[in-house]
């Protein structure tokens, strides 16, 4: 983008700002709180869910349930930690009773998306479940058939390898969905090593402003 690390940062807090008096589609009306994203500003490697639970609208974080919890387990199984990757949804507001998200609310919503992936620059956005996994790709197929399969995609303006995955949630339902999980995580070192040819950029480890470091969880 021609930015550096610090301007990316200051852009991500702004963006923040921004959507908190968002009215883009009708979940405004009903949310506690925008979840906008949280984690590593710089982080080489994005998520991408669906859309906030309950937890996720009181807190104002995404993946704090016991999804999160899951997730948390899946990084550790790997050698991450939240504290190193980028977590976001497809919304930012909860529909109402964990509906599934509408187009109209997707395309309310899908513009500040790529804007975050535009600022953080991953080099691997791994999508959790289907409806990230089509926005993303740009395709119909389910994520039953792609899940575990790189591809080359251009997002934010950027080219990065999506990566599709089962939702955590799906193996809170379906335990033997966890064996699947784990197996498709246990890849994913292997996808950010092949895309480190490149070098690192310089932390974003700007000071914050009290209110934006809280609610954005920044790292």
């Amino acid at each position: 983008m021609g930015t550096s690390a610090a301007e990316r940062r200051d852009e991500l807090i702004a963006l923040y700002r921004e959507v908190q008096h968002c009215q883009k589609c009708p979940l405004h009306a009903t949310r506690t709180n925008v979840v906008f994203g949280s984690g590593n500003a710089d982080a080489d490697l994005m998520f991408v869910g669906e859309a906030p639970g309950h937890h996720e609208d009181q807190q104002g974080k995404p993946f704090v349930g016991q999804a999160g919890k899951l997730l948390d387990k899946l990084l550790a199984g790997i050698g991450l930690g939240r504290e190193q990757v980028y977590v976001a949804n497809v919304l930012m507001c909860r529909p109402p009773g964990n509906r599934d998200p509408q187009a109209d609310e997707i395309e309310a919503c899908e513009g500040f998306l790529f804007r975050k992936v535009a600022l953080i620059q991953p080099k691997v956005v791994a999508t959790l479940g289907n409806f990230a996994t089509k926005l993303l790709s740009g395709k119909p197929t389910g994520i039953t058939r792609v899940h575990g399969a790189e591809q080359e995609a251009t997002l934010g303006g950027r080219s990065v390898l999506l990566y599709p995955l089962y939702h955590p949630a799906a193996a809170l339902y379906t335990p033997a969905m966890l064996k699947v999980l784990e197996a498709d995580f246990a890849r994913l070192p292997e996808l950010l090593g092949r895309t480190a040819e490149e070098p690192e950029p310089a932390p974003m480890r700007a000071p914050l402003a009290p209110e934006p470091a809280v609610q954005l969880g920044l790292f």
